[in-house]
């Protein structure tokens, strides 16, 4: 109780201090991850209540399925285009380089894992964190085409690399199981069956919304509550068929556009309000687990993980924006500042869950654990600086640079 007590007192203080602290390197993950660390103590009481892992799952579970509806839902294919192709870039060339990249890595810095659990690896640790990010696409300061380039890829890409990092556990269970079929179900239950609860989901919810919408049967106070209570049905639904409740809650946020197109602005509404408890929830315990397993952390992981916050990032981005005419400073900046948090954390503990009992396991949960840590902390105390002297290169471009181009949103 002491702990939760602890937690409560310095998210109000940190809710009292917030714009000051906006001003300072010290971010809301770094700060809550940090408190993480330092309860870490509390850990052994909570542990043996048995209740850890479930309550940690759950609640991360909780977070990324709110999290990956809210970035469905609110997607606009008008603002896609008003910023050219550059989420595109990212989302396609960008992100497939990415995973390519991150399974060559893993299998040079960690040989012992198989292909297919590099692949998870490198699938785990593709999608970037909105919410770490926020201090970047939240900045004026940052050409307005390129903040929003990146909030759009952290949108999006961590729903779409779930369809991957399932595929790479259905070939790695099958290697080991040895057939086919497993591997045909697998993909089948959770990718197909995901996808047809995330179609019923949105389309029979977004229905009645609009129904009662229209009816007046709705009352106001209510409208987002009843938006967001749509992906909370994907866990159940998807729980009782064996299905993704990612890929489901991901296909509801784009289904539940076509018959209630206001469902995006309800379910921001939460996400900014509500959905971010749940985030600082999971940095807070993960900070918990890092201090927990820190002797089991090795000089390869520590190497892997400053691996895929570079090379296996920049890289790929500074290929998707080949023919964009953008300046090495921005490509720099837009490769820099991929951070790994929240959906790393989710899928990584959705793989543990599986209980593949793979050889590798215990490497790619130190990795993942490793890349996070790293991520939260360096692009968190980078941020700031990091604006101040791209801002600076941008403006040495001149006003008639691609970055500077005016978007209509």
């Amino acid at each position: 109780m002491l702990t939760v007590a602890i937690f409560v007192f310095v998210l109000f203080v940190y809710a009292l201090l917030s714009k000051p602290i906006a001003k300072t390197p010290l971010t809301a993950p770094i700060i809550f991850t940090a408190l993480g660390m330092i309860m870490y103590s509390a850990w052994v009481r909570i542990a043996a209540a048995g209740v850890t892992a479930n309550v940690f799952l759950r609640v991360a579970e909780i977070g990324l399925v709110l999290l990956l509806f809210t970035d469905a839902s609110r997607t606009d294919l008008r603002l896609l285009r008003s910023i050219g192709t550059l989420p595109a870039r990212l989302l396609s060339a960008g992100m497939l380089l990415t995973i390519l990249l991150g399974a060559i890595a893993a299998r040079l810095v960690f040989p012992r894992l198989s292909i297919w659990e590099a692949g998870i690896l490198a699938a785990i640790l593709a999608p970037t964190d909105a919410g770490l990010g926020q201090v970047i696409v939240s900045s004026p300061r940052v050409p307005m085409r390129i903040r929003q380039a990146l909030n759009v890829e952290a949108g999006l890409n961590d729903g779409l690399s779930v369809p991957f990092l399932l595929f790479f556990m259905a070939l790695a269970a099958a290697r080991i199981e040895g057939g086919a079929a497993s591997l045909l179900q697998f993909i089948g239950e959770q990718l197909g069956l995901g996808m047809v609860v995330g179609v019923a989901v949105g389309l029979g919810g977004g229905w009645l919304l609009r129904v009662a919408h229209r009816r007046g049967l709705i009352a106001e106070s209510l409208r987002q509550l009843a938006v967001v209570t749509l992906p909370l049905m994907c866990l159940p639904l998807a729980e009782m068929l064996d299905a993704s409740m990612f890929i489901a809650a991901f296909v509801a946020g784009l289904a539940v556009q076509i018959p209630f197109k206001e469902a995006g602005s309800h379910s921001l509404e939460f996400g900014e309000e509500w959905g971010q408890l749940f985030n600082l929830i999971v940095f807070f315990l993960f900070g918990m687990l890092v201090v927990r397993d820190w002797r089991q952390f090795t000089l390869a992981g520590w190497i892997y993980a400053l691996l895929s916050l570079t090379v296996v990032r920049m890289l790929p981005v500074a290929v998707a924006l080949i023919g964009t005419r953008l300046s090495t400073p921005t490509a720099l900046f837009m490769g820099w500042f991929g951070p790994r948090g929240l959906a790393s954390i989710v899928l990584g503990m959705v793989y543990l869950e599986q209980e593949l009992n793979l050889p590798g396991e215990q490497t790619i949960r130190l990795a993942v654990m490793a890349t996070v840590a790293l991520s939260i902390f360096a692009h968190g105390l980078s941020a700031i600086p990091g604006i101040g002297i791209y801002a600076r290169k941008v403006a040495a471009l001149g006003a008639s640079a691609p970055e500077c181009e005016e978007t209509a949103v």
